[in-house]
């Protein structure tokens, strides 16, 4: 049953939301498995979703419910703050929801759109390469054109949570040699089942599979699929790669805040006093905080994210990995000897300054683009 909210008053509508999630037992169990976080996430869409929480602050023709944007950040925070649900799992619903708002065809938005809100569906993003991480232009997954369809072929690499996902967004390389490359970039949203697509799971040093190499060896496609116009391509990633620090960072700093707590308990249950070290990484969270609620907001008011929200992942990247080098340090033997949820999440924020792009490239988007101080 919806539960009806007045959208129009963010604070009313948190409130409200937290005293839906105390009267509703969406703990998870005691799975800790990449595996189990997927089912648990799809669990708590699907309640969301019939609540009506999930919907909210997503447009009515995609199968939302109205209301700003910052109602999808509150309801991010509130879940994976209580850890309800994983950061990664959702943080694809952020990013890749609102791309095939923008981009596709009305109708294959509001037939796919629900599916992702409601769980019923987990969808990847097929953008790097094993020679186009950073330089995403140089892409080489190509498809052509045959008839009504598209044949794809190429291979893709980091692509989190492929082998449960129903759907990819993916990026292609269309045109002739004579095509810049900005201009040759068209996207496609594409069925995982569809024959020709391989998907291997890659283990990485955090002994998780949450990262995939992904084949595709003619692949077809039907026109219908394109996001937006051949040569959109290039124009789909600027605009989806800014989401991926506006309403999903907002999630992952609550994921970051209830790891802080969990390290303030475990320093003080050794006999540590909570030192300078723990100030900063407080600061570093507050920080990060401030910087996203200001982009939350302009987001809501209505602006186009752009290239400052470059400062937000470098300020999650610094924030992230100060929080973890401090549980490295308080809790000797925590990451090196133990085999813990720190040593786990240790390893993991190592990429914090790669994913979602470098922090070397974003200090160069911060210097060229909001600066303007050249290109040395």
């Amino acid at each position: 049953m919806t539960v009806a909210v007045d959208t129009s008053n963010a604070s009313e509508f948190r409130s409200q939301l937290k005293a839906w999630l105390d009267e509703n037992d969406l703990t998870p169990p005691a799975d800790h498995s990449l595996q189990g976080h997927i089912r648990q996430f799809a669990r708590v869409q699907r309640a969301l979703y019939d609540a009506g929480w999930s919907r909210y602050g997503w447009p009515e023709h995609a199968g939302g419910l109205g209301g700003p944007a910052i109602l999808r950040a509150i309801v991010g925070e509130e879940v994976v703050g209580r850890r309800l649900a994983e950061p990664g799992p959702y943080s694809m619903l952020e990013v890749l929801a609102p791309t095939m708002i923008d981009y596709a065809p009305a109708e294959l938005a509001a037939e796919m759109v629900p599916k992702l809100l409601s769980g019923e569906e987990q969808w990847c993003q097929g953008f790097s390469e094993p020679g186009s991480g950073s330089d995403l232009a140089s892409l080489t997954t190509r498809a052509v054109q045959d008839g009504d369809k598209w044949i794809i072929n190429g291979q893709k690499v980091w692509t989190s949570f492929a082998q449960y996902s129903h759907r990819c967004i993916l990026l292609t390389r269309t045109g002739d040699a004579d095509t810049p490359n900005h201009k040759a970039i068209t996207a496609f949203f594409v069925d995982i089942d569809t024959p020709g697509v391989t998907v291997r799971p890659l283990r990485t040093m955090h002994d998780v599979d949450e990262f995939c190499e992904v084949y595709f060896d003619d692949v077809a496609v039907d026109s219908s699929r394109m996001l937006g116009q051949p040569g959109d391509g290039w124009q789909l990633a600027m605009d989806l790669l800014p989401y991926e620090r506006s309403t999903c960072f907002w999630q992952r700093i609550a994921y970051l805040y209830s790891r802080f707590d969990a390290l303030v308990d475990e320093v003080k249950r050794q006999g540590q006093s909570v030192d300078q070290d723990m100030g900063e990484v407080y600061l570093a969270l507050h920080t990060l905080r401030c910087r996203s609620r200001a982009t939350q907001h302009r987001l809501a008011d209505g602006h186009k994210l752009g290239p400052d929200t470059s400062i937000d992942k470098v300020l999650l990247a610094t924030a992230e990995q100060r929080l973890y080098d401090t549980a490295r340090d308080l809790l000797p033997g925590v990451v090196e000897l133990d085999d813990t949820e720190w040593r786990t999440e240790y390893l993991y924020s190592r990429a914090a300054t790669i994913y979602g792009g470098t922090a070397e490239v974003q200090r160069n988007i911060i210097a060229r683009r909001l600066l303007d101080l050249g290109k040395e």
